[in-house]
């Protein structure tokens, strides 16, 4: 299958590179200067900087001078739950229970103890679970802790983090979301979801892989975790990766300025998700508000592992939940986390981003379709023989 005629629905786990990040990427790499430097390149460097600063938080409607830039989402992630467990107010964490790993294994990393909150069919965070769960919470804990993320990378599950924000602000706390793959496919607003910390990442909306953003509100108390220069208002030591911020910057840019057209593509994927459903295949959280562009599937028997290969070598590219295990396949935890049990084994995501076309979703329904047919004659035949 030539390079050419690849179908690429694998956004969620990393999006192709926009021509105004590429632009920005390769200028700044051309250009000279340590931003912290104080002669003419170095104020150069740092101009381009602060301006990417500025286009990233008015993505998210943040505060530029509240918006410190890492490695990617997940240091962002790290730094913010670093920051609440060194902060000393807060001495128990409650975690979503379809939260990213980049989260799940932060929180844990802290040493505090951590309870989950769970989801429902949907995969939606029951806030009736966290309104009880906060009406008894001890004052011997501190301040809650609560992270949930805006939208899930496996399933696109929009969570309700505006809701969640009233419970824990009755109660002092902290609310830490995920942003990663919510960012430049919906509107997000610091101040209207009511976040202390939101995390970013510049190359699920079509930046360059390697850097990200902690954005914050007022009176958040992030503390650094590497230590060194003063860079980033001593919060992220290190000299920044400016050409990389530059990328991250143009990025924000186009995705905001593409966002009253993003969700147009959900009529594509719906599209897919009405052929799919006639075959057979469960959908998850097709009956609540999700990512514009993410179909998660289970199918029964049809082992996630598969369904990738089969796909791939139709020259459809697609992923088997997260794209964050080291090139692994496993059961969905987060399919699991939903009830779909045996199930979880069979699911398959399809995400679109920035240059996917109505085309690649019909080819990537007719290719699924082709396969799953394919491997249910097979499987009949083989029953047949051994009848």
């Amino acid at each position: 299958m030539s390079a050419s005629r690849r179908t690429y629905l694998d956004h969620n786990a990393t999006s192709p590179l926009r021509p105004e990040a590429r632009d920005a990427l390769l200028d700044a790499l051309q250009a000279v200067g340590n931003s912290s430097s104080v002669h003419a390149s170095g104020r150069a460097a740092r101009e381009r900087l602060e301006t990417a600063r500025m286009a990233v938080a008015g993505l998210v409607n943040a505060s530029s001078e509240r918006l410190v830039f890492t490695s990617g989402g997940t240091e962002a992630n790290a730094l913010a739950i670093g920051s609440a467990a060194t902060s000393g107010a807060h001495g128990r964490l409650l975690i979503g229970a379809t939260e990213h790993d980049a989260v799940t294994n932060s929180a844990r990393a802290t040493g505090l103890p951590i309870e989950t909150w769970p989801v429902d069919a949907d995969g939606v965070a029951e806030l009736s679970w966290l309104a009880e769960r906060l009406a008894r919470w001890s004052p011997q804990d501190g301040r809650p802790f609560i992270a949930v993320m805006l939208a899930n990378n496996e399933t696109g599950v929009v969570q309700p983090v505006a809701e969640t924000a009233a419970l824990v602000g009755a109660f002092g706390g902290w609310l830490h979301v995920d942003a990663v793959q919510a960012a430049g496919k919906i509107a997000v607003d610091l101040d209207a979801l009511g976040a202390r910390t939101l995390a970013l990442s510049a190359h699920k909306l079509g930046g360059p892989q390697g850097v990200g953003a902690l954005a914050y509100a007022e009176g958040a108390a992030v503390r650094p975790s590497l230590h060194g220069g003063g860079q980033e208002r001593g919060l992220r030591a290190g000299t920044e990766n400016v050409a990389g911020a530059a990328a991250f910057g143009a990025a924000a840019r186009a995705a905001l300025r593409d966002l009253p057209t993003a969700s147009g593509q959900a009529a594509w994927r719906d599209a897919a998700d009405a052929r799919l459903r006639a075959a057979g295949v469960r959908i998850a959280g097709e009956s609540v508000s999700r990512l514009p562009g993410t179909l998660c599937l289970a199918a029964a028997g049809f082992a996630s592992a598969l369904q990738v290969m089969a796909l791939d070598l139709e020259g459809v590219e697609v992923s088997a939940g997260a794209a964050c295990s080291s090139g692994k396949v496993k059961p969905s935890g987060v399919l699991a986390a939903m009830g779909y049990g045996e199930l979880a084994a069979g699911a398959l995501r399809a995400s679109g981003g920035w240059n996917t076309t109505q085309a690649d979703w019909d080819r990537f329904a007719d290719v699924w379709l082709a396969v799953h047919a394919r491997r249910a004659r097979s499987s009949a035949a083989r029953m047949k023989e051994y009848a």
